[in-house]
C-alpha cells in the first residue's frame, strides 16, 4: 500500500520519489548476511569494482559495504555495524543536491563517498545519496534508463537466493538522537526536503521516557519517527547512543501485506522478537474490533495489534540485530500510525528486556 499523496508536492523541494537503498557495514559482515538471507533477501549483484554487495526483495534494496578503506569501514570502525548510508530518489541528482546545499544541507566531500552519486551529511553524519536513475520512475527524464543496479553493478557468479518473505518496502526508519536535538533534526528535515510533522509523542514507562515525533516525506512515500529520551540516561534511547556512539538509525519498518505468513516463513534460530505480556491480548481486540486475520495466530506470533473502529495496523519487533539496530515488521488496512496504542506495551517490553540485561 502506498501512502502517497501528490497534494504536497508544492513542498517537495528536491523532488524525492523515496527510498532507493540502505547500505550495511559491520565488522562481522557474514553475521549480517545470514540475517539479511533468514528475513528473504538475496544477495544478487556487486558493485563493479568494489567489494560492495546488492541483496534484494521487492522494493527493499540493501548493500553491504565490505571495502577495506575507505567511509563505511571507518564508520563501522566508530559504530560497530552500522547504516552508513542511504539513497534516496529525485527527479534529478545534481539539481537536489544543488537545492540542499542552498537550503542548509552539507555537501559531502569526495573522500567520504564510496559510492559515485551526488550526497550530503545525514544523522550522525552517515551519507544521504541522490540517485536519480531507479527502475519504475515515473519522470520523463528517467524513461528507460533502468536503474543503478543494472548500470554500476554486475551479477555475481554465484548469486544466492533465497525464499522472499513478503517484504514490500521500507514503510519507515527511525533517527535516534541525544536530548534537546530532536528538533534541530526535524528542522533538517523539513526544511532541506519538505518533511512535515504528522505525530508527537511522550511516552513513560515504568522507570524511563522518551520523546517521539514523525516526519512524512514531501512524496508521502515514507515516515522517519525521530526519538530522544527523558530523564536519566538508562532510557532505550541513550542506551542506543551509547552503544552506537552517536545518533543514527534505530530501527527500519518492513512493510507486508501478510504479517502471520511472513513471520511463518521467518528463520526464527536467526532472528528473535520482543515477548509481549500475555494480558495485552486480553483486551486489544476489545480496542481495535475488527482486526480480520485470526487472534489466536497474532497472539502466537505476539504481533501487536492497533486502530481504531474503522482502521488497523498490525507490528512486530525484533530485539536488536545488528549492534543496538532492530527491524520492525508491519502489516497496514487503511491506518497511517505507528502503533501509538501499543507504544506503552511496547516501552514496557524493550524495560523487561533491559532489566533482563542489567542495564535497568
Amino acid at each position: 500500500m502506498s501512502h502517497a499523496t501528490k497534494h504536497t508536492d508544492n513542498h517537495n523541494y528536491l523532488g524525492l520519489r523515496g527510498i532507493e537503498f540502505t547500505e550495511f557495514a559491520s565488522p562481522d559482515s557474514d553475521y549480517m548476511e545470514k540475517v539479511f538471507a533468514a528475513f528473504g533477501f538475496s544477495k544478487l549483484k556487486k558493485f563493479k569494482g568494489k567489494d560492495i554487495f546488492y541483496f534484494n526483495q521487492n522494493d527493499i534494496h540493501f548493500l553491504i559495504n565490505q571495502e577495506r578503506a575507505g567511509f563505511s569501514r571507518e564508520f563501522a570502525k566508530s559504530h560497530g555495524p552500522a547504516i552508513t548510508s542511504m539513497g534516496w530518489r529525485v527527479d534529478d541528482a545534481e539539481k537536489a543536491l544543488s537545492i540542499a546545499v542552498d537550503r542548509g544541507a552539507i555537501a559531502a566531500k569526495p573522500e567520504d563517498t564510496d559510492l559515485p552519486y551526488p550526497a550530503i551529511y545525514g544523522i550522525g553524519d552517515s551519507l544521504i545519496y541522490f540517485i536519480d536513475t531507479y527502475a519504475g520512475s515515473d519522470s520523463t527524464s528517467q524513461d528507460n534508463l533502468g536503474s543503478i543496479y543494472e548500470q554500476d553493478f554486475e551479477d555475481l557468479d554465484n548469486p544466492v537466493m533465497v525464499e522472499n518473505k513478503g517484504f514490500l518496502r521500507i514503510d519507515h526508519l527511525t533517527n535516534n538522537v541525544y536530548k534537546g536535538t530532536m528538533q534541530k533534526w526535524a528542522d533538517f528535515y523539513k526544511n532541506v526536503f519538505g518533511f512535515s510533522e504528522v505525530r508527537y509523542f511522550d511516552i513513560k514507562g515504568q522507570e524511563t521516557a522518551l520523546l517521539s515525533y514523525a516526519l512524512r516525506s514531501p512524496d508521502g512515500s515514507f515516515c522517519i519517527p525521530i526519538n530522544e529520551g527523558k530523564g536519566d540516561d538508562r532510557n532505550q534511547i541513550d542506551e542506543y547512543l551509547r552503544e552506537y556512539n552517536g545518533p543514527g538509525v534505530q530501527h527500519i519498518a518492513f512493510e507486508t501485506n501478510d504479517i502471520l505468513g511472513s513471520l511463518d516463513k521467518l528463520d526464527h534460530s536467526v532472528i528473535d522478537t520482543l515477548d509481549i505480556h500475555e494480558d495485552y491480548y486480553k483486551t486489544v481486540f476489545d480496542r481495535v474490533p475488527n482486526v480480520r486475520e485470526d487472534h489466536q495466530r497474532i497472539q502466537d506470533h505476539q504481533v501487536l495489534v492497533d486502530g481504531d473502529e474503522n482502521s488497523y495496523l498490525l507490528q512486530i519487533f525484533t530485539k536488536n540485530l545488528f549492534g543496538p539496530i532492530f527491524i520492525e515488521i508491519i502489516q497496514r488496512a487503511n491506518n497511517l500510525g505507528f502503533g501509538e496504542g501499543n507504544f506503552q506495551a511496547l516501552f514496557e517490553s524493550i524495560e523487561r528486556d533491559q532489566k533482563k540485561r542489567g542495564v535497568l
